[in-house]
């Protein structure tokens, strides 16, 4: 539980809602006692869950001794631990880039490669804050000593006043810069001020944890070792699940209750077997449901283009991997392979899941000052139901480098005219964020 102290690194790997759950926070700010690390008395903690709009739940937590005065504040994730970590680029290049809101962890890596400046992961508490607001908090850190380093260490000083100057500079973009945040546990964001457009200025990669960086993040497996052996010739683990329904306990994502995620091994006709998961909460209502891929990664990578003109388009099942991007060009929208994770369903389907999304958020974003960001969504969501009533015809592109994504042809013989279907060798970066670059094929 976050307090005025410091946690331990066993307390930092826990969530929050290991004792807590969503229906104990929201809506209303949450007051227990905690221990002050600097008088040793007791403080009070304050704990509100609330979303980020575009991103997912958080916990805010503000720490406060009418003691001494000793006052802080941190966040953390409101759900668990992603798959994969995230590494997000941007280009800094306007003010409106210096005051995008940045949801970071403790566990969020900061860098700007043009003065070689670098913020350690778990150097600094998680923030809700601004790239501005980032520049700032390293400009404070490296002034805090500065009067006694110009006595001690005159020489020391007068380097680090010349790089705060350099700091300072990016706050008036002479020239544009770029800032890498890079998290491990997947639990950073860094804001689009035209949502729902493609952010042309950002860039976000995931990639695969190494077992060191688990163990960082207290993720262990009890048969590790038993994970990393071959499947032994003759073994056939995908066949004895086949067409039956298993069920195995888990949490839910949304208030940590325990339920049961129910899973079924299938095959798609002329495609691959694969593992579809559904799981539901009775404690809060929440629902998912997510695709698998029970074959594993294809040799090559896959773009596949469907034109949408009616209904019968909308009748073409659909399998969406959790690698899969998807597009609309004529809408400018791009949706990564975290948003909506791995699904099948049918191209009418994945139309509405996004609307439904997209039309979720507003909830967060409607009483915001930012009117223009509001009337953008509202925009939007009203072209994609024109979508979905055949009214606009639209290009949805969904491109998988793992080649696990499928759009059904509505052709006997081979690809209908308004389906194309390329295969390509993936990119040395995509083979790094599959993490096929450094596995391990010999002697297997």
């Amino acid at each position: 539980m976050a307090s005025g102290r410091e946690r331990t690194e066993n307390e930092r790997s826990k969530p929050i809602f290991c004792e807590l759950s969503a229906n104990d926070l929201e809506p209303e700010i949450t007051e227990i006692e905690s221990l002050c690390m600097e008088c040793g008395k007791n403080g009070i903690t304050r704990l509100l869950l609330t979303k980020i709009p575009h991103y997912k739940d958080v916990v805010l937590m503000s720490f406060e001794c009418e003691h001494c005065g000793y006052r802080n504040n941190e966040i953390q994730s409101g759900g668990k631990i992603t798959e994969k970590g995230i590494k997000i680029t941007l280009q800094v290049a306007t003010p409106q880039d210096l005051n995008r809101q940045v949801v970071k962890s403790d566990y969020t890596g900061i860098r700007i490669p043009h003065l070689d400046f670098e913020i350690p992961a778990q150097s600094q508490k998680g923030e809700i804050t601004t790239v501005e607001g980032i520049i700032d908090r390293s400009i404070s850190a490296l002034e805090q000593d500065q009067p006694r380093r110009r006595e001690e260490f005159p020489d020391t000083a007068i380097e680090i006043d010349i790089f705060i100057s350099k700091l300072r500079a990016l706050k008036i973009l002479d020239e544009p810069f770029t800032v890498i945040f890079e998290d491990i546990s997947g639990n950073c964001h860094v804001e689009n001020p035209k949502a729902p457009i493609k952010d042309s200025q950002c860039t976000i990669t995931y990639f695969k944890r190494t077992t060191e960086q688990n163990h960082t993040l207290g993720i262990y497996s009890d048969n590790e070792d038993v994970l990393l052996e071959p499947i032994q010739e003759g073994e056939y683990p995908l066949e004895e699940i086949e067409g039956e329904v298993h069920s195995i306990r888990t949490n839910c994502p949304d208030c940590n209750s325990p339920c049961e995620t129910n899973m079924k091994l299938t095959n798609i006709p002329h495609f691959k077997e694969v593992i579809i998961m559904a799981t539901l909460c009775e404690s809060c209502g929440h629902r998912t449901n997510e695709v698998k891929s029970g074959g594993g990664i294809e040799p090559q990578g896959v773009r596949i283009e469907v034109t949408i003109t009616g209904k019968e388009d909308f009748s073409r099942d659909l399998l969406k991997s959790e690698t899969c991007d998807m597009e609309i060009p004529e809408l400018e929208l791009e949706v990564g392979p975290a948003i909506l994770g791995g699904r099948f369903t049918t191209v009418e389907g994945i139309v509405a899941v996004m609307k439904e999304q997209l039309s979720s958020s507003i909830t967060f974003t409607g009483d915001s000052s930012d009117s223009e960001t509001v009337n953008r969504m509202n925009t939007f969501i009203a072209r994609l139901g024109e979508v979905l009533d055949g009214q606009r015809k639209v290009t949805l592109i969904l491109d998988d480098p793992a080649g696990n994504s499928y759009v059904q042809s509505l052709s006997d013989d081979g690809l209908d005219d308004r389906l194309k279907i390329t295969k390509y060798d993936r990119s040395f970066e995509q083979n790094e964020e599959l993490g096929l670059n450094d596995i391990k094929v010999e002697n297997y």
